[in-house]
């Protein structure tokens, strides 16, 4: 393997690990101050951080020609609308002590876009990847027919938000941090107000008065764009084949933190439904190592 190849490695490694580990950590601990208001910060520091990237990376230039295109911009107001989707309810799920139902989602992830992928780009399925799909459905159903309070549906939205999220994006193949900040913009404006109806009635925690708080809040922004870039740098470097089989390592992390770390309940019945799961993710990373 060469050094490039290696350095693509350890960036989707430590991206996935960011987000798996310190990313839960830092959205507990923070979830203190309302999930609602956690959002809106989350959405307005995002903006604010890929303002200053995208002016420290000299890639204006790149943002004022995706703007030009109508089209972009269509495909990107309904990607974002996805995008904050996923936002609202994954960190919803982190607020209400359901970080093992959001690892469902993202354990998912990955084979629900091969479905995506075969259903509107035609793209060929193999017998694993079939197979792997069956597994994630009869585990659905499984949790359906049996125990439906069970389904983790926090985790199903994150997947599907997140899998019809990455289907546009595909459709329009824009720079990753560019389109984010164009989605950002349109999701602010519905941010600041949020944040103004949460200021006129005194819910805020974000005040002058108190500098730690405003930047332990102002986090939220870097939080989110950091581990976003080591990925997918990471995937411009060793490919999609290699970072598919290292993104598992958020779910892993997401699944181990609320199960042994915030003790959350963890019931037969999900542990039935999860090995599905676990036995569909093991054929799917078997046909990734195969093909690439």
């Amino acid at each position: 393997m060469n050094k490039e190849f290696n350095k693509g490695l350890l960036l989707a490694g430590f991206g996935s690990f960011w987000w798996g580990f310190f990313g839960v950590i830092y959205f507990k601990y923070i979830t203190y101050i309302g999930h609602i208001e956690l959002v809106v910060h989350r959405c307005l520091w995002t903006t604010l951080t890929l303002v200053i990237t995208t002016s420290l990376f000299s890639k204006w230039n790149v943002f004022f020609e995706i703007i030009k295109i109508k089209k972009y911009l269509v495909y990107l107001f309904f990607s974002g609308f996805l995008i904050f989707i996923n936002w609202a309810v994954w960190i919803y799920a982190i607020a209400t002590n359901r970080i093992i139902d959001a690892s469902f989602g993202y354990f998912i992830m990955p084979i629900l876009s091969v479905l995506l992928g075969n259903i509107f780009f035609k793209e060929q399925l193999n017998k694993k990847r079939i197979f792997s799909i069956i597994l994630v459905v009869i585990s659905i159903l499984y949790l359906i027919l049996v125990s439906f309070k069970s389904l983790p549906w926090v985790g199903l939205i994150v997947a599907i938000s997140w899998g019809f999220y990455n289907l546009l994006r595909k459709k329009i193949n824009v720079d990753t941090d560019i389109g984010l900040l164009i989605e950002s913009l349109y999701i602010l404006p519905f941010a600041l107000i949020t944040f103004y109806l949460i200021f006129i009635n005194g819910n805020n925690d974000f005040q002058l008065s108190n500098p730690p708080m405003m930047l332990l809040i102002f986090l939220a922004g870097p939080m989110t764009v950091i581990p976003l870039f080591l990925y997918v740098r990471g995937v411009e470097l060793c490919g999609l084949g290699a970072t598919g089989m290292i993104f598992y390592i958020t779910p892993t992390l997401q699944f181990l933190l609320g199960f042994f770390y915030y003790d959350e309940p963890f019931s037969i019945i999900k542990l039935v439904s999860f090995i599905f799961i676990w036995i569909a993710v093991i054929i799917y990373l078997n046909d990734l190592y195969e093909t690439n």
